[in-house]
């Protein structure tokens, strides 16, 4: 049985590389901070009692500041794979928390690599380093590819130009297989509620429900290209089981404007958007809303009056530098890892509405009985 040790092991990539290698057949040890909350929603119907026979699910708390609390869990947990998803990966926090964001993400690298080398199973162990499409920044080329030079536009992206460098260092000093693959955006109902697609599709449905009036976003016109973290996580497997170490861009290839996920957004719940102003002042309006797919989706129309502005920009959520464009070249994955993504955009855009429609829903009732809800709009 293979083992694979996952850092990150409860955000969205590590909760569905989990269930995935698991299906496998792996035994999986995740990696996870110690909180005096609960932070394990992604992963908890993957969970088994470890009081049972047959356990191949087993968490450890860790930190990727901490040196030698990996190399112990890696010396006890002797993994043929080690899967780095642990980051500060938010990029707007980023700049708030460069010190941190550099010492988790960038020599927390490091940390694991050197972990690898000081136990000596460099010919053992076989690792994944989760890269970034922010590496190119201010683009040098369009499309982006494994051969683009990088330009990183934040803290969090010269953390992970660090991480990355350091990945090819130990691969070409050490002959440690050490892979980066540089994932452009990756989404999914799993996303965290802070990241943009997310912040979408929560708002939209809670907007269709009555339980939100406005969206405030930044940048509308930023272009990213935006997969489904479902297939992302089966190209980080097939990047460690090829014969030769090597670095990939994961990526669609298309390219979408914020403006355009919101559109698309707003359209799965019958609602058509229509933007107009420009910069801070530009605004989205409802002008129409398809009452068949309202009926369908059980929402109440009254909630959805026509020219009510429903989106607006906060330039508060402007970054100091912007990264306008980011579309990746995946032809290097696809033909030397056979890889191909399932979801389409409007594929993963319905998927991320509808689960959040369902969620928001449980607010819906909740508000209906008189008990409080939370209210998350960041």
């Amino acid at each position: 049985m293979k083992v694979a040790l996952i850092t990150g092991v409860t955000g969205q990539d590590g909760a569905y590389l989990t269930e995935f290698l698991l299906k496998k057949g792996y035994f999986v040890h995740g990696l996870k901070r110690r909180s005096s909350l609960f932070n394990t929603d992604r992963i908890d119907h993957l969970y088994q009692d470890q009081h049972e026979n047959g356990v191949n699910f087993k968490l450890h708390f860790g930190d990727l500041t901490d040196s030698t609390n990996l190399i112990r869990i890696i010396q006890e947990t002797q993994p043929d794979e080690i899967y780095n998803l642990a980051a500060m990966s938010h990029v707007h926090v980023s700049f708030e928390m460069p010190e941190y964001t550099a010492n988790a993400d960038g020599v927390g690298t490091l940390r694991l690599l050197e972990a690898i080398r000081i136990l000596g199973m460099e010919k053992k162990t076989r690792i994944y380093q989760a890269s970034t499409s922010e590496l190119y920044g201010l683009v040098q080329a369009v499309p982006q590819s494994e051969t683009t030079p990088f330009y990183p536009r934040s803290p969090y992206a010269v953390a992970k130009m660090y991480a990355y460098w350091i990945t090819v260092n130990y691969r070409e000093a050490y002959n440690i297989y050490a892979c980066n693959g540089i994932l452009f955006n990756h989404e999914s109902p799993l996303r965290g509620e802070t990241f943009v697609t997310r912040k979408i599709t929560r708002a939209a449905a809670k907007i269709a429900l009555g339980l939100q009036n406005c969206l405030y976003l930044g940048n509308l016109s930023a272009q990213r290209d935006w997969g489904h973290a479902k297939d992302y996580i089966e190209a980080m497997w097939l990047i460690l089981q090829q014969d030769k170490a090597e670095d990939f861009v994961i990526a669609t290839g298309i390219t979408t404007a914020v403006r355009d996920f919101v559109r698309m957004s707003f359209a799965e719940l019958g609602i058509e958007i229509e933007f107009s102003g420009k910069d801070e002042h530009e605004k989205g309006v409802i002008i129409d809303v398809d009452q068949n797919k309202i009926a369908e989706l059980g929402l109440n129309e009254a909630n959805l009056k026509l020219g009510t502005t429903v989106v607006k920009v906060d330039p508060k959520y402007f970054r100091p530098t912007e990264v306008d464009l980011l579309l990746g070249d995946p032809t290097k994955s696809k033909t030397q890892l056979g890889w191909q993504p399932k979801y389409d955009l409007p594929a993963l855009v319905k998927d991320m509405v509808i689960s959040d429609l369902h969620l928001m829903k449980k607010d819906e009732y909740l508000k209906d009985g008189g008990f409080k809800t939370l209210n998350y709009f960041e």
